[in-house]
């Protein structure tokens, strides 16, 4: 479904944006491990298919000769090289006990993938 609407808003020859349903919007929280109510689910559902009507109407603007824009402000990202920096072992000891949750001197932390 998601791979749907990549399409429609992608293709050369626009069609019509689809009606979010609520069957829809429980698909894709069923996906995003949401719990939603009914009630959200409706809402949802309205807001979604609000935002494709808008991008519907956004099909009319004419952008022959209009160069793409990524961002507005003027801002860069700035980045910096990771230093690591040694400290004695006081210090790195008095760190590690205060881990909640340590194998050796690893702190361990809760899974994140399955």
């Amino acid at each position: 479904m998601l791979s749907l609407w990549y399409i429609v808003l992608s293709t050369e020859n626009p069609i019509s944006m689809p009606h979010i349903t609520s069957g829809d919007v429980r698909h894709v929280a069923k996906l995003a491990r949401l719990s939603l109510t009914d009630e959200e689910i409706e809402h949802y559902a309205d807001q979604l298919s609000a935002v494709f009507a808008y991008i519907d109407m956004l099909r009319d603007v004419e952008t022959e000769g209009v160069p793409e824009t990524c961002q507005v402000t003027g801002l860069e990202d700035v980045y910096r090289e990771d230093i690591v920096e040694d400290c004695d072992e006081y210090t790195r000891r008095q760190i590690i006990e205060q881990f909640p949750d340590r194998q050796g001197n690893l702190l361990r932390v809760k899974n994140v993938f399955e």
